[in-house]
């Protein structure tokens, strides 16, 4: 296969080659891409700090409550958690010697799997003194 300069009557070829002009076209692109300045937007924001004579301890030394609702909703001592918190507060209870009680109270119409899933939370913690609360309303179900 032979390269050929124009068409088989010896004229030539009158085609623009492009090629180059892409290669150079492309190289400065690259070049404005790495001159641009990296955008550094900072917004200043003043938190509130929290007093620490005024915040309860989440873990009371003498008994805790674990409520689930019927939306599925986990309370930790009436305060609604998620299972981070709610591990954080396992394991705040207990280092605490002598270990305050877990009463544990889903509601009846709590989904299964929310209440499996607090169960996995607790029995991954070392809590050791675990209770249910409200299985008397079942007694006479059986």
């Amino acid at each position: 296969m032979a390269m050929s300069g124009g068409t088989e009557d010896g004229e030539p070829m009158m085609d623009m080659n492009t090629t180059p002009l892409i290669d150079v076209m492309l190289v400065l692109l690259i070049m404005f891409i790495i001159t641009l300045p990296i955008p550094t937007h900072a917004v200043k924001v003043d938190l509130p700090v929290n007093d620490p004579r005024n915040v309860k301890p989440p873990v009371d030394p003498q008994k805790n409550k674990i409520i689930i609702d019927a939306a599925g909703t986990v309370s930790w001592n009436g305060v609604p958690v998620d299972e981070v918190t709610l591990r954080t507060y396992l394991d705040a209870a207990a280092a605490i010697n002598p270990e305050p009680e877990l009463h544990f109270q889903p509601d009846p119409a709590a989904k299964y799997d929310k209440v499996d899933q607090t169960l996995a939370v607790i029995k991954r913690s070392a809590v050791t003194k675990l209770g249910f609360i409200g299985n008397e309303q079942y007694r006479n179900d059986f």
